[in-house]
């Protein structure tokens, strides 16, 4: 049965909007939004005031970013439809293709730190990998629905979504960012999995992966001399390990409970990216091993609600709707996992920022859809529910 099969009930004919929401969900989301726009405030306090003149230039940024994140995540909310969603994968994952692309054209895309990754849109620049990351994983969740018996008994069926895949990591290589080349690769392959693929086909790909992964990194001298910094960093403490000894230091001064709120000397340009890509360092700098445990268990809980809902959705018989969550809680869920990993000295220097929490307006508005995205689903699951068992 697909999510064609299930009535979708406008909002309006259901019991009362507040108790068909997933609460859980919603108040963990705004706490770690919360604890993100605080973190932001203190760790950008400095770099703010040396190019703008005021500290907290930075933070009213992110919160006007959240603002218009959660105000798209509503409107998204209460007009997108599932089966509409799933009729759009075509489309929208062409529009992603077409965003990867374009601004590798010279003289379109805006460079920073010899990367291609964002598109100028008069005040903001959008960060493209973002968007397409969600369309992506719409379109192959569609396709899940649509091809899993070809996907289970036959290579060509399987064969094409990896396509997909192996064309938008190529194009996200291209700019570089091999971190959201990771991520899409490995949550398209787990999603695809879930989906009924064989697993010999699915542990083949990702060796395959693996090994494209290596050799891309032995032929690059750049990746090359961040994977040797991050094994040794204090062989280069003020060179190609500056960025994550200094990240240790953070960690290290931090202790138990953190040297205190605003409190971080790290953040004063010993630090790079303290206010992105860093951001964990400075919470595990101020806030000590108890707020980093505090934070890892809201993203844990928050990941598994998510994860829940999927469930939720594929007993109810909308396996679109499952997809598309299990989708989202793999992105972030490996996201936040490989920037703690890189934060603590664990996993090799990636770019990637903490969903939620670090600056950024792309990554903040993106993922704020993706998860109203999940409330949606959700949502027409419960008011399915509701209709069969007033």
């Amino acid at each position: 049965m697909t999510d064609r099969a299930v009535a979708q009930p406008p909002l309006q004919q259901t019991a009362p909007l507040a108790r068909l929401l997933d609460w859980h969900l919603i108040v963990a989301v705004a706490v770690v939004l919360l604890l993100g726009l605080v973190m932001v405030a203190s760790a950008s306090v400095a770099i703010a005031e040396r190019d703008a003149g005021a500290p907290l230039v930075l933070f009213y940024r992110q919160a006007l970013f959240a603002v218009v994140g959660v105000a798209l995540a509503a409107a998204a909310f209460l007009l997108v439809d599932t089966g509409e969603l799933e009729r759009s994968g075509p489309t929208l994952l062409a529009a992603g293709l077409f965003l990867l692309a374009i601004i590798l054209i010279p003289g379109i895309g805006r460079e920073v730190n010899g990367s291609v990754r964002w598109l100028p849109l008069g005040v903001v620049n959008l960060q493209v990998s973002e968007v397409a990351k969600l369309c992506v994983f719409i379109y192959l969740a569609g396709y899940a629905v649509r091809r899993r018996e070809a996907m289970r008994r036959s290579a060509g069926g399987f064969l094409v979504p990896v396509a997909i895949l192996a064309l938008v990591a190529a194009l996200l290589l291209a700019e570089p960012d091999f971190g959201a080349a990771a991520v899409v690769l490995a949550t398209g392959l787990a999603l695809l999995f879930l989906a009924g693929a064989p697993l010999l086909w699915v542990v083949v790909l990702a060796a395959l992966g693996m090994a494209s992964a290596a050799a891309l990194v032995v032929a690059s001298p750049y990746r090359w001399e961040r994977l040797t910094a991050f094994l040794n960093p204090w062989a280069d403490p003020f060179d190609s390990g500056f960025q994550l000894t200094q990240a240790l230091i953070a960690v290290g001064r931090g202790g138990w409970f953190g040297v205190g709120l605003g409190n971080s000397v790290q953040k004063l340009f010993y630090l790079p990216e303290a206010h992105t890509d860093f951001l964990f360092s400075v919470l595990a700098e101020e806030l000590g091993v108890m707020g980093v445990t505090a934070t890892v268990a809201l993203f844990a809980y928050l990941v598994w609600r998510v994860l829940r809902i999927g469930s939720a959705a594929m007993a109810a018989g909308r396996p679109f709707g499952a997809y598309l969550c299990w989708a989202v809680g793999f992105w972030l869920g490996l996201q936040a996992f490989v920037n703690m990993g890189v934060n603590l000295g664990l996993l090799p220097t990636k770019g990637l920022t903490l969903p939620l929490m670090s600056y950024g307006g792309s990554s903040l508005v993106m993922t704020l859809l993706s998860l109203a995205l999940v409330l949606r689903v959700d949502y027409e699951r419960r008011a399915a529910v509701r209709e069969v068992q007033p």
